[in-house]
């Protein structure tokens, strides 16, 4: 029975998408609030970007309706401690609520992004008032416990390296919602095992309303085909989320959940295709000599592209890979230490990165090859002369 509040609300979500994506498609469309094209974009045509208007209303609307409505009846009994899990809850609203708000300012009209990072530390700083931060590594480094003033800031440089990395991977229809789905699926799954029900409630209702957004955003609506973007306001909130699951996950709290020895690998696996990305984005930037900050082609979903993929087939090659990390790691911190798990998780994406990069160059190499052949050629310094064959003379050009 404790299921049906996971999968009443996760089916509301999936409706309720299904009703308002389609008319926040129609504002934009007569307002003409269009992303905007230019080289960096994949895209090549005018496609709003407002979808994620619809994320957090009905993120909040359907926690707060059924979290009410089971205490209330008594259906269930929840098992937490309310005194201590309500306040992360109540801060994470506070949250989504300040980046919901920079977030349609950025899609409407533009905000630095020196703003933007502000805010994302005033978000990130909410965690730890209301108790949920970053207090035990498990292991990793060989590290266990940590104490609250090395915790604190390792969780406020974990939620603004999340909430960035959800943002900047979102370059690619149905990508962005794709990983952010998956990611809600598995912890939410993970806490349902550990009858963490109000976690598991946040993660299934994001995940129905990443269902009905990825509809639109990859297949359209109406014989137009008409698609939509969820934009800085739908990546950022998302982010934050997920940052929000991962880092409850992670804390060694009973109140939470009951321990578990890989918490931490496992919490952060959903996340280790975007955050691995915008790592490695970031060190080429920084290596070249380049704006750490300056927007390019240079993620995976670009390398996929060069290489020959589609949209799609690309999408749905790095939500593969994201599942394959998630398998992979909830598996093996059964059986091996975490150090050794992280390890090997540096050592596959290295492969799968060589792996592209080889595809990649091999392509270009093709198409260099390819141009050279079909390039005209040209014939410099042609003189004329005149042979003379009994009845006309012939002009020979060499």
């Amino acid at each position: 029975m404790e299921f049906l509040i996971l999968l009443v609300p996760f089916l509301i979500a999936i409706l309720l998408g299904k009703i308002i994506i389609p008319y926040i498609m129609l504002i934009t469309y007569r307002k003409r609030l269009f992303d905007p094209v230019d080289a960096r974009k994949v895209h090549q045509s005018i496609i709003p970007r407002l979808g994620g208007v619809a994320f957090v209303p009905i993120q909040c609307c359907l926690l707060a309706i059924t979290v009410v409505l089971v205490y209330k009846i008594n259906f269930i009994n929840l098992g937490i401690v309310t005194w201590e899990v309500f306040p992360m809850f109540i801060m994470l609203i506070c949250g989504l609520v300040i980046l919901y708000i920079i977030g349609i300012a950025d899609d409407l009209i533009g905000v630095s992004y020196k703003w933007k990072f502000v805010a994302q530390i005033l978000v990130a700083c909410l965690f730890p008032l209301a108790g949920l931060w970053i207090n035990d590594l498990y292991g990793l480094l060989f590290i266990t416990y940590l104490p609250i003033w090395i915790g604190i800031p390792l969780t406020i440089f974990a939620v603004v390296l999340i909430i960035n990395a959800i943002n900047l991977i979102d370059g690619l229809d149905g990508l962005c919602s794709g990983l952010v789905g998956v990611g809600c699926l598995v912890l939410g799954t993970l806490f349902a095992y550990y009858q963490a029900w109000i976690h598991a409630l946040l993660a299934f209702v994001t995940t129905g309303i990443l269902i009905s957004f990825f509809y639109y955003n990859v297949f359209g609506a109406s014989k137009r085909r008409r698609r939509i973007f969820m934009g800085d306001t739908g990546s950022m909130t998302l982010g934050y989320t997920m940052a929000f699951l991962a880092i409850s996950f992670a804390m060694n709290n009973k109140s939470i959940k009951p321990f578990s020895e890989g918490a931490i690998v496992v919490a952060f696996s959903t996340l280790i295709v975007p955050v691995f990305d915008v790592a490695r984005v970031i060190f080429i930037r920084w290596y070249k000599k380049l704006p750490l900050f300056k927007a390019d082609r240079s993620h995976l979903h670009h390398k996929l592209l060069r290489a020959g993929l589609s949209h799609k087939s690309a999408m749905m090659s790095i939500i593969g890979l994201s599942l394959f990390f998630c398998a992979f790691n909830i598996i093996m911190v059964q059986f091996i230490s975490n150090n050794v798990v992280v390890l090997l998780d540096f050592i596959l994406w290295f492969a799968f990165t060589l792996t592209f990069n080889y595809f990649v160059n091999k392509k270009k190499s093709a198409l260099e090859v390819q141009e050279m052949l079909t390039e005209p050629v040209k014939v410099e310094n042609v003189k004329e002369t005149e042979v003379k064959f009994g009845v006309k003379n012939i002009t020979i050009k060499s």
